[in-house]
C-alpha cells in the first residue's frame, strides 16, 4: 500500500468526510483509523496496535517521555487559564475605559482597534473575545458600524497569530513542523527556525493586516461595508435595525472585577513576552556549541520549554494580581476549569494531528503524490499556488484553520520534499495562508461566530461585509504564491503582493471617488 495510489485513501477519505460532516476531529480519526488499516492490510488487531503505537509515541518513546509535546500540550493549557485571568481581572474593561478618554476622532478610533488587534496575538479566541470588550465603547461613540469592528476583529486576530511564534498558532504550528522534519528526515532547519523565515512567506496575513490598515485610515468601505457604515454615520445605527438585536457581551462566563485595571491586562502579556523571549535565547545559548549569535541561540532554542516558561510566568502574574483583589478561593479554581477548557478542542486536534502525521509518512502518500506530479505536466513552481487554493477551500468547508493545518501540512511537507525543496517553506506557507483565507469566509468557524459576539454584531452582517476584503487580500497573496514559484524570490513575492494591493485599493477608491460625483 505504500507509496501507491491507496496511500491516497486516507487523505481523501478525510477531504470527503470534512466537506460532508465539517466535523474535524471526526474527519482526522476516521483518516488515522483507514490509514492503519492500510499499513496493516487491514488486520483488525494490527491496526489497533498502530493507532495504539502512533499515539503513545506522542508522549514516549525510545524508553523516554517526548518532553517537546507534553511541554507544547501544557502551555496551551496555561494559555487558556491566562486568557480567563486577563477577563476575569477586569483588566480588558479597564483598558477599555482607559482608551475611551483619549480617543477623540473616528479614524484614531479605528486604527486603536487595528493596532490592538495586532498586539494581542498569543491567541486568537483571546483576540476576539478581548478586543471587541476593549474597542466597543470607543467605536461605538464614534458611530462605527459594528459589522466594521467584527471586520477589524476577525481579520487582525487569525491573520497575526499564525505569524507569531509566542502564539497559541505558533506552539501548534512549530509543534506539527518538528513532526514533519523527523518525518521527512530534515535535520539542516530547526522547526522554530522555519517558522520565522515562513513569516514573510505568508502573504495573505501579511495583505490582511495590510488592507486592516488602510481600511481604518483611508475609510475604504466596499461592498455592503458601505451601506453599514453609510447607516451608522448618517442615522447613529450601528446595527442592521431590520435585524433581532443582539448583544454581544462576553462576560456571561465572567463577571469584569470591578477594581480591575489597565496593568492588569498589559503586564500579563508583556511578562509572557518578556519572559519567553528572555528564555528561548537561554536554552538557545545552551544548546550551542561555543559562542553563540542571537540568530543561534534562535535556531537551537528550545521553544517548547521556553514557552512554556513564559506561560507559567504570566500565569503567576495574573495569580497575584486576583490575590490582590481578594477575590474568593473558589473564584481562581473556576478560571483555571474555564481556562483548560477552552484548550481541550485545540489540543485534541493537534494530537490527532501528529497522529495523522506519522500514518501519511508510513504511507508515504507525499512520495506518491511528487511522483505523479514528476510524470505530469504540472510544474511544482506552480504548487505553493495551488495548495493555497486547496487549503482555502478546506478551510472554507470545515471552518477550521487548524483542521487545515493538521491534514494539509504533512501531505505538503511530503510531497515538496520529493520534488522542490527550495520550495519547501513557501508550500508550507501557503497551506498556512490558504487556511486562514478561508477561514475568514466560512460563517461556521470559532473566530468568525466569536468576532461577531465580540462586536456585538449581527453573524451573518459580519460574513458577508468581511468576503470583498478577503477576497482582496487572498487574490494578492495568489499571485505572490505563482511570482515566489516561480522566481523563488521571497522579497520579489511580497512586494508584489503589497504593490498589487495597493493597485487594487487605489483603483477601487477612484471608482467609488467617481461614482459618488456622477450621482451628485
Amino acid at each position: 500500500m505504500e507509496g501507491t495510489f491507496w496511500s491516497l485513501i486516507p487523505a481523501i477519505v478525510m477531504l470527503i468526510l470534512v466537506v460532508l460532516t465539517r466535523k474535524v476531529l471526526i474527519s482526522i480519526g476516521t483518516g488515522i483509523v483507514v490509514g492503519a488499516l492500510l499499513l496493516n492490510d487491514f488486520h483488525i488487531w494490527g491496526t489497533l496496535k498502530e493507532i495504539w503505537t502512533v499515539f503513545y509515541t506522542i508522549f514516549y518513546a525510545d524508553e523516554a517521555l517526548e518532553m517537546g509535546n507534553l511541554l507544547l500540550i501544557s502551555f496551551l493549557l496555561f494559555l487558556g487559564v491566562l486568557t480567563a485571568f486577563l477577563q476575569a481581572s477586569g483588566g480588558a474593561k479597564a483598558f477599555g475605559d482607559w482608551m475611551l478618554r483619549r480617543v477623540k476622532t473616528r479614524t484614531g478610533a479605528e486604527i486603536m482597534t487595528a493596532v490592538i488587534g495586532l498586539i494581542i496575538f498569543i491567541d486568537d479566541y483571546f483576540n476576539s473575545l478581548a478586543v471587541g470588550q476593549i474597542a466597543r465603547p470607543v467605536t461605538d461613540r464614534q458611530k462605527i458600524s459594528r459589522a466594521k469592528l467584527a471586520y477589524y476583529i476577525d481579520s487582525s486576530s487569525a491573520p497575526v497569530t499564525v505569524i507569531a511564534p509566542i502564539s497559541s498558532w505558533g506552539a501548534y504550528i512549530i509543534g506539527i513542523l518538528g513532526g514533519l522534519f523527523a518525518a521527512n528526515g530534515i535535520t539542516n532547519l530547526q522547526p522554530i527556525e522555519a517558522f520565522i523565515q515562513m513569516i514573510p512567506l505568508n502573504f495573505y496575513a501579511i495583505a490582511s493586516i495590510v488592507l486592516v490598515f488602510i481600511v481604518a485610515y483611508f475609510h475604504f468601505d466596499i461592498g455592503p461595508m458601505r451601506t453599514h457604515e453609510k447607516r451608522a454615520k448618517e442615522k447613529g445605527e450601528l446595527l442592521d435595525p431590520k435585524r433581532n438585536q443582539v448583544s454581544g457581551d462576553l462576560g456571561d462566563i465572567f463577571d469584569p472585577h470591578k477594581d480591575g485595571k489597565v496593568f492588569h491586562l498589559i503586564v500579563p502579556i508583556i511578562v509572557l513576552f518578556i519572559v519567553t523571549v528572555l528564555a528561548m535565547i537561554v536554552t538557545g545559548i545552551m544548546e550551542t556549541e561555543g559562542s553563540a549569535s542571537i540568530l543561534d541561540a534562535f535556531a537551537n532554542t528550545n521553544v517548547n520549554l521556553s514557552l512554556i516558561i513564559g506561560g507559567v510566568a504570566a500565569v503567576l502574574t495574573s495569580i497575584i494580581f486576583h490575590m490582590q483583589q481578594r477575590k474568593p478561593r473558589s473564584d481562581m479554581g473556576r478560571i483555571f476549569i474555564e481556562g483548560f477548557k477552552t484548550m481541550i478542542p485545540a489540543i485534541n486536534i493537534l494530537v490527532l494531528a501528529w497522529m495523522i502525521g506519522s500514518i501519511i509518512g508510513a504511507l508515504e502518500t507525499g512520495s506518491y503524490l511528487a511522483g505523479l506530479v514528476n510524470n505530469s505536466s504540472i510544474s511544482a513552481d506552480f504548487l505553493p499556488a495551488i495548495l493555497f487554493i486547496i487549503a482555502g477551500l478546506m478551510a472554507l468547508a470545515t471552518g477550521s484553520s487548524w483542521g487545515t493545518f493538521g491534514i494539509m501540512l504533512p501531505i505538503a511537507a511530503e510531497v515538496m520534499a520529493n520534488t522542490d525543496m527550495g520550495l519547501f517553506l513557501p508550500a508550507l506557507a501557503a497551506v498556512l495562508a490558504g487556511a486562514v483565507f478561508g477561514d475568514h469566509c466560512t460563517p461556521i468557524s470559532d473566530t468568525t461566530i466569536l468576532s461577531a459576539t465580540g462586536a456585538g454584531a449581527h453573524h451573518i452582517d459580519h460574513v458577508i461585509t468581511q468576503l470583498p476584503y478577503a477576497f482582496i487580500a487572498a487574490f494578492t497573496a495568489l499571485i505572490g504564491f505563482l511570482v515566489i514559484g516561480l522566481t523563488h524570490s521571497t522579497w520579489l513575492a511580497l512586494t508584489v503582493t503589497l504593490v498589487l494591493l495597493a493597485g487594487i485599493v487605489w483603483i477601487t477608491h477612484f471608482l467609488i471617488n467617481k461614482n459618488k460625483k456622477k450621482a451628485s
